[in-house]
Parts: structure tokens; C-alpha cells; sequence
């Protein structure tokens, strides 16, 4: 018989315990052994013949966490798993998702290179940097939405005035989406950059004026754009600014742009490890949802309920 074992790498523990937990069943037993210069050396400690195999493991910096999947899955396949599958909450690299200047990679389309040829036969993740990005893998790839989790958060915030925030135009599809479903107004925060985490100019297309909004957007990396982006919707005369990001990176001086913006709360999921406390910040947990998405691909069901694509909600 085929069984459904959960493993998880060094990067992503925390989050596998609680998948494991709403899945009903314990996490796998993996060693993940380093030589002194660093080298990783996974070692499952219990068998995986021809069972489907599940990893966990978010692919953030630094690239050892990236490097300790490629060899989990490598491992698992050479141990006769019969399905190894990549649980990627975060899939690092995805900002470098096409070539928009000379001479520079196309980061997710190696990452994604590199995964099929350790031998991973599917991949699940959750709001990727750009949708299309599926498009690089040769094998299947279950998409996950944060909309899910973010969704039951702001019914429950009951706001008056609700306005959606795009924080810049290449989100404009993402805050569509749930506009719609809150049947709700949506405004476009256009920025330029000079250079990547840098802001040149910044302008608010639409009207905010004595409006709850709530920025959405998938990446929270080191807060300046989200800060800015906060402080122009308040200078426009927004009541309330609130941001529900999906994945957060938080690096550089994140944790204090945000403590220091005009945002009321920063609401994220914990797809990465939030590194410190801060009072503007809270977790929602995905666990459940990758719980659903690992059953169903075991049990080689439709993941379609997980999504809100076509629902709207009734006034």
C-alpha cells in the first residue's frame, strides 16, 4: 500500500508540525547531517519505498534551504519513493521571473530546472511572484491563493469603507480578484524604481479619500515600498491603511520601516518564519490549506474548493 509521509527541511519545521498536525499524522523522521565546511547530507530514518512523499520546505535565503530540497528530493527518489512532491510554501527567486534588461538570469526558471531534475514529479505553492511562472515546469504545478486565508480576515475587520490597494501596477490583477468578490473600489499605487529596493516616485491612481484601505500584495521584503506606499494613501486622505502580505521576507531594515510607517497592521502568513515580534505584525497560518492541497494530491482529488476565483459575495 501507498502511504502519505510528510518530511520537512530545516527552513520550514514549524509550519510542517502544525500541516501534520491537521493532516493527522505525524512528520516524517529526516536527518538533515552537515559536514564542518557546511555541506548538507539528508538521510530519511525510516523507509519511503514506493510511498508519496511530501516536502516542506519554503526557499528562502540563504540558498542552503533551497539546496537542502534539491537533496531531499534526490534522496527520496533514490530511496524508491514511488511520487516525491516539492511543498514549497515560498518559492525564492521568483522576482527574477524574466530577462527586462541585458545580461541578467531568469532565477525561478533555473530554481524551477533544478527541481524537476532532482527528480521532484510535482510542485505546491502558494502566490507566486508571477502566476506564469508555472509555465517553466514541465510537471505539475498546484498553485495556491492566500485569498483563502485573507479573505475570512477582513470580513471579520468589518470595515465601512473598504478600498483595495494595489502596491504597485503588476499586482492590479491579485487586488482585482478580491475587490470584486467584496464588491469593493480598487486604486493603483504606480511607482518607478531607480534600483531594485529603491523608490524614485511614487502616485495614487484613484480616490481613497476617507476610505479603510487595505494594500495586497504577495511580497514583504524590506518594507520601504509598503511604508511609502502607506504613507501616500494616509497623505491622500485614506482613514485606515492595513497590509495583508503573503510571504514575509522582511530583510535589511523591514522590521523598522514597518514599526515606523502609518500602517494600523501587517498581516502575513507563515509561509516564512517571522524572525521577530512587533506589534504591528501578525500570522495567519496556511497550514490548513497545504493540508487540504496534500490530501487531495494523495488522493488524487480536485484542490478547485481551495480557490474563490469565481465567488462573489452577496450584499
Amino acid at each position: 500500500m501507498q502511504y502519505a509521509k510528510i518530511f520537512s527541511g530545516t527552513g520550514s519545521q514549524k509550519l510542517a508540525e502544525q500541516i501534520c498536525k491537521r493532516y493527522g499524522t505525524k512528520l516524517g523522521k529526516v536527518n538533515i547531517q552537515k559536514f564542518s565546511d557546511g555541506e548538507i547530507s539528508p538521510i530519511f530514518l525510516e523507509s519511503v519505498r514506493g510511498d508519496y512523499v511530501f516536502l516542506v520546505q519554503s526557499t528562502f535565503s540563504p540558498a542552503e534551504n533551497l539546496m537542502e530540497l534539491l537533496l531531499m528530493i534526490d534522496a527520496a527518489r533514490r530511496a524508491s519513493a514511488y511520487k516525491v512532491i516539492a511543498v514549497i510554501p515560498y518559492y525564492g527567486y521568483a522576482r527574477q521571473d524574466r530577462k527586462d534588461r541585458p545580461r541578467v538570469a531568469i532565477g525561478s526558471k533555473l530554481v524551477a530546472n533544478m527541481l524537476v531534475a532532482a527528480g521532484a514529479d510535482r510542485v505546491i505553492t502558494m502566490d507566486l511572484h508571477a502566476p506564469q511562472i508555472q509555465g517553466y515546469f514541465d510537471i505539475p504545478v498546484d498553485h495556491l491563493d492566500s485569498h483563502a486565508v485573507f479573505i475570512p480576515y477582513i470580513e471579520n475587520l468589518k470595515l465601512e469603507n473598504l478600498t483595495f490597494a494595489a502596491p504597485d501596477v503588476g499586482a492590479t490583477n491579485r487586488i482585482r480578484e478580491i475587490a470584486s468578490y467584496f464588491n469593493a473600489e480598487m486604486v493603483i499605487c504606480d511607482k518607478h524604481r531607480k534600483r531594485a529596493n529603491e523608490i524614485a516616485s511614487m502616485v495614487v491612481i484613484g480616490d481613497v479619500t476617507d476610505r479603510d484601505v487595505v494594500i495586497i500584495d504577495d511580497i514583504c521584503d524590506t518594507g520601504g515600498t509598503l511604508a511609502k506606499s502607506a504613507g501616500l494613501l494616509k497623505e491622500k486622505g485614506a482613514r485606515t491603511v492595513r497590509a495583508l502580505i503573503t510571504h514575509p521576507v522582511l530583510s535589511g531594515k523591514a522590521y523598522e520601516n514597518i514599526e515606523n510607517s502609518v500602517l494600523e497592521e501587517l498581516i502575513v502568513c507563515d509561509t516564512i518564519p517571522v524572525k521577530k515580534e512587533s506589534q504591528k505584525i501578525k500570522v495567519l497560518s496556511v497550514a490548513e490549506l497545504f493540508a487540504v492541497a496534500i490530501r487531495n494530491a494523495y488522493e488524487n482529488k480536485s484542490i478547485t474548493s481551495l480557490f474563490i476565483h469565481s465567488q462573489r459575495r452577496d450584499k
